[in-house]
Formats: C-alpha cells, structure tokens, sequence
C-alpha cells in the first residue's frame, strides 16, 4: 500500500463530550502520523464549500448548522492506504450500523450528530486539506524520526 494523506475532522459534539483525546489516541495507536492539526471554528462559508455536494441534499443546512456551532479538531493524517484504513477506523456513518470498535460504533448515538468526518477519497483528501491547510502548516516527519521513541 502507498502511503497516502487524509483529512479528519472532530466535530464539534467531540470537544463538548471532552472525548477528543480518546478519539486522537485511537489514530496514533492505529499507526497514523498526525501531520497537521489545529483547533478551529469553521466559517459558515468553509463549511458550505467543506460540503458543497451535499448541497443539494435536505439535511445540508443542518450539517453546516452543526458543524459551525462550535471548535472542531482540523487534522492532516498520513499513512500506507491512510483514506482507506481511518474510514474502516471511522465505521460507518449511520450510527446505527457502525460496529463496536469502531470510532462511531463506540461514541456516536445519532447520524445526523455524527462526530468525525474523514475523506472519502484521495482526490477528496486533497481536495478537503486544501480547504484547512497550507502545506507549510503541514510537517511530514522525516525517516528515521522513530529513533526517539
């Protein structure tokens, strides 16, 4: 597998459960670099372009409502099929039929309140940190750094 860079987000029911570092522990164990990450509020203009093609969907004033009602945890991941692996560490976005185990099968109760977004796809990866980040906020960590650990 390729290494590749996803964008996560923790939303805002997160920081108001005070489970964020749970939820960040989990990713680390899994084996991803955390290769940028900042505590933000979204502006109802980068919400509304974050997900522009649910826009015409009838639950697409509500995600952006609740996306923006509070911080959310903005993050750059990197790791060999890293798209692929945080969705299946994600599980599915319908909480009822997200596994235990899995993030959402372990902490969400409702759908529409979910509480991490991560891409879909490389393309939307890209896409999705573009949106966030500048490529200077993001520090890929050069072979060899796991000498200190």
């Amino acid at each position: 597998m390729a290494v590749e860079r996803t964008f996560v987000m923790l939303k805002p029911g997160v920081l108001a459960r005070r489970i964020a570092g749970e939820i960040i522990s989990r990713i680390e164990r899994k084996g991803f670099d955390i290769v940028a990450m900042k505590l933000m509020r979204i502006s109802r203009n980068l919400a509304e372009l974050h997900y522009a093609e649910h826009a015409a969907r009838p639950f697409f004033g509500e995600l952006v409502e609740y996306i923006t009602s509070g911080p959310v945890v903005a993050m750059v991941l990197e790791g060999e099929g890293a798209v692929r692996m945080m969705r299946m560490l994600c599980g599915s976005t319908r909480a009822e039929e997200a596994c235990p185990g899995t993030i959402r099968g372990d902490y969400a109760m409702h759908t529409n309140i979910n509480i991490i977004h991560a891409s879909d796809s490389v393309e939307s990866a890209k896409r999705e940190i573009s949106l966030f980040f500048r490529e200077d906020e993001i520090i890929s960590w050069p072979d060899g750094n796991d000498r200190w650990i």
